[in-house]
């Protein structure tokens, strides 16, 4: 076998198993039960798009793709981390949200409960 075969059977190799990796994860973010397995699923779709990228510059050799992909892990690793602020201002634990999740659903009586106030450490209102 020549090395441009071997390239050629490697790389379609690699592009069926980001393939199926891509199917799954997006399978993990529509059924992830909690709102932190999504944004690891998207954080995955990001590496798996970051993936794509660098096969398919290594199939053309064209090698600026492989700038795009460093910037695509910029912005991903970025949405994650903001991602991830979201959830902690949120107050919820991976244990948590799927349980907050169920809650939210069942309809409770009385009155609303009324968000918890911020304690101030300073004194001042």
């Amino acid at each position: 076998m020549s090395a441009s075969a071997i390239l050629s059977f490697s790389t379609t190799f690699a592009l069926v198993a980001l393939s199926l990796g891509l199917l799954l994860t997006v399978a993990r973010i529509v059924r992830g039960p909690t709102l932190p397995d999504r944004v690891l699923g998207l954080d995955m779709l990001v590496a798996i798009a970051i993936g794509f990228i660098a096969v398919i510059a290594i199939r053309s050799g064209f090698n600026l793709y492989i700038d795009i992909a460093i910037a695509l892990s910029l912005v991903g690793f970025l949405a994650t981390v903001a991602f991830a602020r979201f959830i902690l201002a949120r107050g919820l634990s991976p244990e948590s949200a799927g349980a907050d999740s169920r809650a939210a659903a069942v309809p409770t009586r009385g009155k609303a409960l009324a968000p918890a106030r911020r304690q101030n450490k300073g004194g001042r209102r």
